[in-house]
């Protein structure tokens, strides 16, 4: 914190702070999501409560039924559709197509729920099954996710160049000069240090679910007849792998022209959706930490300004520098180092031990480079509870503490976004 006396936070460091931070912003988001739904859709339960209510009492009286009868059978015809049988003629669940289709929502984690196994040897084999193919899933998301980036950053960094070309050639007067043979140092090194904006690549991969989603709800409304905007929640619930349950698709035996082409045509539009919008989330996820980094500084310098007068010493400190600041330093050439933007990082995070440089931006993680970076991280995250347990408090070591702020610690999905991710500080 900027605050180094632990008058607003108790001294606690800027992770720590920040994870507290997020907490009470997602409590607070929590809330004021339940506040909302609760006063949208709880007239309409009411609603429908009181009709079902009407329509049991005035099914008795009509039949002259009980109402222990006919709770009774509709307990019966509830564990019946658990099984699978519907009213509505559905397509089989447990044939090979039918069990092709739960498998997927599974390794997905979309887990609709219209389908669940109901053997105990199923649930059995499902614990083990989802706990391979989730993880499979995931680790195949992170890879999607990097070379998406990669590409991005490859497009991105070619359009900055002609722009930059383009501004070379055109002087402040207006007049076209002839370009230099090739190009100048400063030219390069201006170049060469530039890095694609995270908000660039967040607005592409918007515009890319907003266009998947458009699509798919198209084919949706044309084949399942659902409205366009039942379809795009529809879209939001599968492809964010949320996955309610309370609509799903392909579930008809027969379609109306080609069913094999719009079940094929299901399946990739999951595919590409659920790809694009876990993309979406991971870059979404860097802007939220940029967000409460500059919340973070900002109750900082209030507090110390606000504080008890033993915090009179660190008024108007900041952050302390991390990996990611942007502070002056020395290229090499006598020249301070150019300000940076939140930008997509390509550089791995053993780049010092295993490139001996900067990776290329345009480069795609080999699967050597994959491994060498999950073994670091496990070694780092092992050195730390190992200490942890000891002494009560990990001590990271100076050469690798600035690769444990933020998501640089991160093991897994966080470890293999981290080569490609990485944003600097933002002053707003």
């Amino acid at each position: 914190m900027a605050c180094r006396r632990g008058c607003c936070f108790g001294g606690m460091n800027d992770d720590n702070a920040r994870f507290l931070m997020l907490a009470v912003l997602i409590m607070l988001y929590l809330l004021c999501g339940a506040a909302v739904f609760s006063a949208l859709e709880q007239p309409k339960e009411r609603q429908a409560n009181e009709r079902w209510a009407q329509r049991f009492e005035n099914f008795t009286q009509k039949h002259n039924l009980t109402r222990t009868d006919l709770e009774t059978f509709l307990r019966f015809y509830e564990e019946a559709n658990v099984a699978g049988i519907r009213v509505d003629t559905l397509r089989p669940r447990w044939d090979f197509t039918g069990a092709f289709y739960f498998v997927g929502t599974v390794v997905s984690t979309i887990g609709f729920g219209m389908t669940t196994p109901a053997t105990v040897s199923g649930k059995v084999f499902l614990i083990f099954y989802g706990l391979i193919g989730c993880a499979s899933t995931i680790l195949f998301f992170n890879l999607f996710l990097e070379r998406i980036i990669t590409v991005l950053a490859f497009v991105l960094k070619s359009c900055h160049e002609l722009q930059h070309q383009r501004q070379v050639v055109m002087p402040c007067d207006g007049r076209r000069e002839a370009p230099l043979p090739g190009p100048r140092d400063s030219d390069r090194d201006i170049l060469a240090g530039w890095k694609p904006s995270v908000y660039y690549v967040m607005l592409i991969l918007c515009v890319a679910a907003v266009v998947i989603s458009c699509c798919a709800s198209a084919m949706y409304s044309a084949a399942e007849g659902w409205g366009y905007l039942d379809s795009l929640y529809f879209c939001f619930v599968a492809f964010s792998t949320i996955g309610f349950g309370d609509m799903v698709s392909s579930q008809r035996v027969a379609y109306d022209g080609n069913q094999t082409a719009y079940r094929l045509g299901n399946f990739l539009f999951i595919l590409m959706g659920v790809c694009c919008i876990y993309s979406l989330f991971n870059v979404i996820s860097i802007v939220i930490k940029q967000t409460l980094n500059w919340l973070l500084k900002k109750l900082g310098i209030l507090c110390c300004r606000g504080c008890c007068r033993c915090c009179s010493a660190g008024i108007g400190k900041r952050l302390r520098p991390r990996r990611n600041a942007v502070m002056p330093s020395n290229t090499g050439h006598g020249q301070p180092r150019a300000r940076r933007t939140v930008s997509i990082e390509t550089d791995a995070v053993n780049e010092s031990e295993t490139d001996g440089g900067r990776r290329m931006s345009g480069e795609m993680i080999s699967m050597r480079d994959l491994l060498a970076t999950n073994k670091v991280n496990l070694a780092l995250m092992q050195k730390q509870l190992s200490e942890a347990a000891t002494n009560g408090m990990p001590r990271p070591s100076v050469s690798n503490q600035n690769r444990l702020n933020g998501f640089s610690g991160g093991v897994g999905a966080l470890g293999i976004m981290n080569n490609r991710l990485a944003e600097t500080s933002v002053d707003r």
